[in-house]
């Protein structure tokens, strides 16, 4: 007997997101065949890994299958299989609740979505293939009954706010999704989903390579010859029967087995959406066979488009595993590393133990084997893309390049490769990406160094005090604006024999001594030692009455428009990584850093001539902090007591007035 019938509502984020699923105008409805077929799949594949986990687990496993039922006369659709099934808590918390990181991005991309390609894909991208249920159907039901429980749920909706939930006790094995579909424009059989014809397309252009059978009872028609005739009876006519009979829509055939020459392009784009959850085209497709002692095929996929929840802690699966063709888990994170977290795909291998755990494959020497060559076949496929096809590459750069780059903190063995096919803003080209190799290929004659910046912006790094020096002489520097960039550059000394160099820390010298004699150096160095003993008062003095915040007060080389700047020594933080570990909730002591001052800005002569004249004078002691404070801001970084730097430049504008 059923429990009592229960109405709940939808979370308030759910209710407009299906709002807006609902009452929008897609011209590609069929997006949610392939959803629930692929809903399908899934819950066979994770049904057969649970019985061979639990040999208690009282299950029939001899005939998992998909079928597909259709009736014309009621216009309903119901895509059933008798996999793995749900729970009641699961149906909630799956189905009637989209508890996801992203809901609130989803809705306002659907709704700024112009076209109906653009909604179609983000249907894919977030991951809500069962919502889109929604655009073809004005009800749905799911039936369902999870493996080893004794009762089934029952979930119904209109997607109009509320749903109804049951607990009913005779419900089957599996999952069964009955669409009460909208009624139709037309009468044509292509847009009409109890069409046979229409139900074997989408099957076949979708969901063709699915490993279980997706059945569907088709109706023939069929002559019967009258009882009693024989071959010379020309009298007797022959009747017409309707018969039922159950087909296979689908061939079955695992992509990854089968070579290149026998797949087309259409068939892995549909495969790659298949385990991408994904509506985008892959940008490249890498098969790869081994055999020996270590056999295993692999089929990966790179995208065309990075999904919402790239860098998000709780995301969506990228690489399949399956062990002589049976499923074993949807994520195996020990497969690929995690900076190549984009890559979708499956690796079937053929050793491993069917009870294989996570904690049995983080210590397994085949796992470990596999992971580095296809770590390794993988940037190869990036590095050739990036020589022959270079708009892939900014494509792929531009949607992958900041989690590409994690692994040059991660990754010691490929860390060459990973450089190589890294691309980074320059100060070259304000257009175009640059690599490292091109950055060498262009470096000055003399120039031994590899010279970089961080900050939070193109603009602000652009604007630095620091680049003066080297936008004077034509040095290029690399841009370096992700967060990551302020972890990796510390970790990796060099490229190509070339020392990578931060302009914001260290003595910067950019004098150029070759084709000078020696008698024309000793006059540099004569002249250089000749403006340190003349503003030696001043630098002595400066450190002192900014005590609190320098370290050192030293004359620049690296300054020519800006009167001061703030340098840090060559492996202190920079402020945009003292601010990242701030973020993160890390306690870092005060740091002190290293003020420089441009010998030849009449803001600093005047201030020399000044502390020759008044000594320690309250004014000039108020004007070396707003020097101070200007560094401060001109590097981007923040004051610590914003409301004095205000009062006292105040002051010093009304003495001006």
């Amino acid at each position: 007997m059923s429990t009592p019938v229960e109405e709940r509502e939808f979370q308030a984020e759910t209710r407009q997101l299906l709002d807006l699923m609902v009452h929008s105008v897609y011209s590609n409805k069929d997006s949610f065949l392939r959803e629930l077929v692929s809903n399908a799949s899934d819950a066979l594949d994770k049904l057969r890994l649970q019985a061979f986990q639990d040999k208690d687990l009282e299950v029939d496993t001899s005939d998992l299958h998909i079928t597909i039922e259709r009736d014309t006369e009621a216009r309903t659709l119901t895509i059933r299989d008798n996999g793995i099934g749900m729970s009641r808590d699961d149906v909630v918390g799956l189905i009637g609740t989209l508890a996801r990181s992203g809901t609130a991005e989803l809705r306002k991309k659907l709704a700024d979505a112009q076209d109906s390609a653009a909604s179609v894909d983000l249907i894919g991208q977030f991951g809500i293939g069962f919502y889109s249920t929604f655009m073809v159907a004005d009800t749905v039901t799911l039936l369902t009954r999870k493996a080893g429980e004794s009762e089934g749920t029952r979930w119904r909706s209109t997607g109009e706010g509320t749903y109804t939930i049951e607990t009913v006790p005779d419900a089957p094995q599996g999952t069964s999704v009955i669409l009460e579909l909208k009624p139709t424009d037309t009468d044509d059989h292509l847009y009409d989903y109890t069409s046979e014809s229409k139900i074997r397309e989408l099957v076949k252009r979708y969901s063709d390579f699915i490993a279980w059978p997706i059945r569907m009872d088709v109706e023939r028609t069929e002559k019967v010859e009258p009882e009693g005739s024989d071959d010379t009876d020309d009298t007797a006519e022959p009747t017409e029967r309707t018969v039922v009979t159950t087909e296979t829509l689908n061939s079955m055939k695992a992509l990854w087995a089968r070579s290149k020459d026998e797949v087309t392009d259409e068939e892995y784009t549909e495969f790659y959406r298949h385990v991408s959850h994904g509506w985008d085209e892959p940008l490249e497709t890498i098969s790869l066979k081994a055999e020996g002692t270590f056999e295993y095929q692999a089929l990966l996929f790179i995208p065309s488009q990075a999904p919402f929840d790239l860098f998000m802690r709780e995301r969506a699966g990228g690489i399949h595993l399956y062990v002589k063709r049976v499923f074993i888990m949807d994520d195996c994170e020990e497969l690929m590393p995690e900076y190549l977290r984009f890559v979708k795909g499956v690796v079937d291998a053929a050793d491993l133990s069917l009870n294989v755990s996570r904690e049995i494959l983080q210590q397994d020497r085949q796992i470990r084997a596999i992971r580095r060559r296809l770590t390794k076949k993988v940037l190869s496929t990036i590095s050739d893309i990036k020589s022959s096809r270079p708009d892939d590459y900014d494509t792929l750069w531009a949607e992958f390049g900041r989690a590409l780059k994690e692994g040059l903190l991660s990754d010691q063995d490929n860390r060459d490769a990973l450089l190589k096919i890294s691309s980074f803003a320059s100060t070259n080209d304000p257009e175009k990406l640059t690599g490292l190799e091109d950055y060498v290929s262009r470096m000055k004659s003399g120039q031994s160094e590899i010279y970089y910046i961080t900050g939070e912006t193109r603009q602000a790094m652009e604007n630095s005090p620091h680049m003066e020096a080297f936008r004077a002489k034509g040095i290029e520097v690399l841009l370096l604006g992700d967060p990551v960039d302020e972890m990796w550059v510390g970790s990796i000394p060099e490229f190509d024999g070339k020392p990578l160099r931060s302009i914001a820390k260290g003595e910067v010298d950019l004098d150029d001594d070759a084709g000078k004699s020696e008698d024309e150096k000793k006059e540099a160095e004569a002249e250089k030692a000749e403006r340190d003993k003349a503003f030696a008062d001043l630098t002595a003095w400066l450190t002192t009455t900014l005590d609190e915040n320098v370290k050192e007060t030293r004359l620049s080389t690296r300054l020519t428009d800006s009167p001061a700047c703030l340098v840090g020594d060559t492996f202190s933080f920079s402020p945009q990584m003292e601010k990242l570990y701030r973020a993160s909730g890390q306690i870092l002591p005060p740091s002190k850093r290293i003020l420089e001052l441009n010998p030849d800005h009449p803001l600093v002569v005047a201030l020399q001539q000044a502390r020759a004249e008044k000594g320690d004078d309250q004014s000039l002691v108020d004007t070396a902090h707003l020097l101070y404070g200007m560094a401060v801001i001109a590097e981007g970084s923040e004051l610590t007591d914003p409301a004095k730097f205000a009062k006292l430049l105040a002051d010093r504008l009304a003495q001006t007035v």
